[in-house]
């Protein structure tokens, strides 16, 4: 197994800014230091796992859950339309920072609150969606990181077409996510270029992914690449019982038993944006932290999950893997 550490950059560090954020941001010498998280997902599975790699951050920055820190999470389970509610749930109690997970769970968040500052882990798009002025300056209450999906679409093409040379036909999975129409046509043109179609199927929640695979099934598609969201584990399980190549932006859905994925490592994510919470506790002002967006995207491949399906991946894309699942 191989691994590379992720690196993200911005336009400065987060030590650089001398600006606070004067409404919430109390004395360190307060006794109890208060964050929302609000996810699209699951608290269980890879995005438990994820917000347990942000809690040890925390823990090891000094604020420990227990002691100094109260952490309440709030998840809609994959159906965007509860995040509006859970959204203001989590404002009424009063919390110095909302980590929000995703494009649906950041405008969720945006929209209850305007005074408590917001983390992005991460956001497609941020400017676009109305998240942030700039990101150098994102003048606001929202600050965080950038995943640069969409950057990535073209590359993620390039490997479905590595491992499957002969394929005509590309499943796109969206769900009721905004940012995926946008997604769709970046896939398009990614695919045109390659001489490949792409067939968008959508499952607007969990429950809609039986019928989503019946159509990938019935519409004969070779393969299926699944646009960046929350984290729905139980697609890789799907993708395996209609025996069809399943590629992602995201690995944990790999390490779940996908067979590829291309894009930024969440878990560094999830570290950097405890970073972030820090530097507001202290009284940086959210408008004055940079945005950060990735400058390392990973390949990873699970080789395992290939063989069961009877594909001879080449050596030269193993070879061009960060990591290799085995």
């Amino acid at each position: 197994m191989r691994r590379r550490a992720l690196i993200f950059g911005g336009a400065a560090t987060l030590g650089c800014f001398a600006a606070i954020w004067p409404a919430q941001a109390r004395t360190q010498q307060q006794q109890t230091w208060r964050v929302g998280v609000l996810v699209p997902g699951f608290l269980t599975g890879p995005t438990g796992d994820l917000i347990e790699v942000f809690r040890q951050e925390l823990h090891g920055l000094g604020y420990i859950e227990g002691k100094n820190l109260h952490i309440d999470r709030r998840a809609a389970e994959g159906n965007n339309e509860r995040l509006p509610d859970l959204a203001n749930e989590l404002v009424a109690l009063g919390p110095d920072v909302i980590v929000a997970v995703a494009t649906p769970a950041i405008a969720a968040a945006q929209r209850a609150t305007s005074s408590i500052a917001i983390v992005m882990t991460p956001a497609i798009d941020p400017i676009g969606s109305g998240f942030v002025k700039s990101f150098s300056h994102p003048g606001g209450n929202i600050t965080g990181l950038a995943n640069m999906y969409g950057d990535s679409i073209t590359k993620i093409f390039d490997v479905l077409q590595s491992i499957l040379p002969n394929a005509k036909k590309i499943a796109v999975l969206m769900s009721s996510n905004a940012t995926h129409p946008g997604q769709v046509v970046i896939s398009r043109d990614a695919a045109k270029v390659l001489d490949l179609s792409i067939v968008p199927i959508m499952a607007a929640t969990p429950a809609d992914l039986d019928r989503a695979f019946r159509d990938i099934t019935n519409e004969r598609c070779d393969a299926v690449f699944v646009l960046a969201d929350s984290i729905r584990p139980s697609i890789v399980a799907f993708a395996t019982a209609a025996r069809i190549p399943d590629i992602y932006q995201i690995s944990e859905f790999v390490e779940a038993g996908g067979l590829a994925s291309y894009g930024p490592r969440l878990s560094a994510m999830w570290k950097r944006s405890a970073q972030y919470v820090v530097r507001i506790f202290k009284g940086v002002a959210p408008a004055e932290l940079p945005v950060e967006q990735p400058t390392k995207f990973d390949l990873v491949i699970n080789l395992k999950t290939a063989k069961s399906l009877g594909l001879a991946l080449p050596a030269t894309l193993l070879a061009r893997a960060d990591e290799v699942i085995e």
